[in-house]
């Protein structure tokens, strides 16, 4: 299964981006296929966060638009959501400790906590950070070769 970090959903979503064409069409491939793939909830709460910022973005993105595009993916039969479990706090605190991560990159371990705990094969991402995770697969669809 493929999860997507919270920057190719605003790529997708906002047209302003000059990644927008590809991130869009790439997250449109899988919320239109049949393989599963997968969102982790903090990732929606940081794509609502950022792309309705009126200081990231000018004009920012109306709340009820943002909204809507959430329950588009969300709309998706193949989607699934990765949400904290039973066993998230151990594998959240194995994902601190191997990583030595402190501040905005305890942001980043619970990602991987969540993918890893939910069998995701890669998360598509155009952070560098998750390189921290060597369990996690990460790949950034953006970047040819």
């Amino acid at each position: 299964m493929i999860a997507v970090d919270t920057n190719l959903l605003v790529y997708a979503h906002r047209e302003d981006s000059p990644w927008h064409g590809r991130a869009f069409e790439l997250v449109r491939g899988l919320a239109e296929g049949g393989a599963p793939w997968a969102i982790p909830w903090p990732c929606l709460h940081e794509f609502l966060a950022v792309v309705t910022h009126p200081r990231i973005f000018d004009p920012p993105t109306p709340l009820e638009l943002a909204l809507d595009q959430v329950e588009a993916w969300i709309a998706s039969p193949s989607l699934v959501l990765l949400a904290e479990g039973p066993m998230h706090w151990e594998r959240l605190r194995e994902s601190l400790a191997a990583a030595r991560v402190a501040g905005p990159a305890v942001h980043d371990a619970r990602i991987a906590a969540l993918c890893l705990a939910h069998g995701v094969r890669e998360l598509w991402s155009a952070d560098r950070d998750f390189g921290r995770y060597p369990r996690l697969r990460t790949r950034n669809p953006l970047v040819t070769g």
